[in-house]
């Protein structure tokens, strides 16, 4: 089970980050390197977020119900700070676009739609 996870979050964090590379670049050419910065830092903690989400689902499967509840909300709490800290430094500097931040931390599930 292992491998095939890993197998999907390696299509999908490559695509993801091939995309948000691309457009960010193209952001940057045309004159607005905050959007491309942005977008680009989105998508980095979103493919951590995706990767991290990956590693922890085995691990509360394997556990009895009570540890993995526990499991899972600190999971989640982790993840959701983890996906702040994009939006924390977007909101905080000027060089990142909020806007696109918040559509780079979207980018797995666009990707995967």
């Amino acid at each position: 089970m292992t491998d095939t996870i890993q197998q999907i979050q390696k299509r999908y964090g490559s695509r993801v980050m091939s995309i948000a590379i691309f457009l960010g670049l193209a952001f940057i050419l045309f004159g607005y390197p905050s959007w491309g910065k942005g977008l680009i830092l989105g998508s980095i903690f979103s493919v951590i977020n995706f990767v991290m989400m990956g590693l922890s689902l085995p691990a509360s499967i394997q556990s009895s119900a009570k540890k993995s509840a526990i499991r899972s909300i600190r999971s989640i709490g982790f993840r959701y700070l983890l996906l702040g800290i994009p939006l924390f430094v977007a909101i905080r500097f000027t060089q990142f676009n909020l806007a696109a931040a918040i559509i780079g931390i979207f980018m797995i599930q666009i990707v995967i739609l």
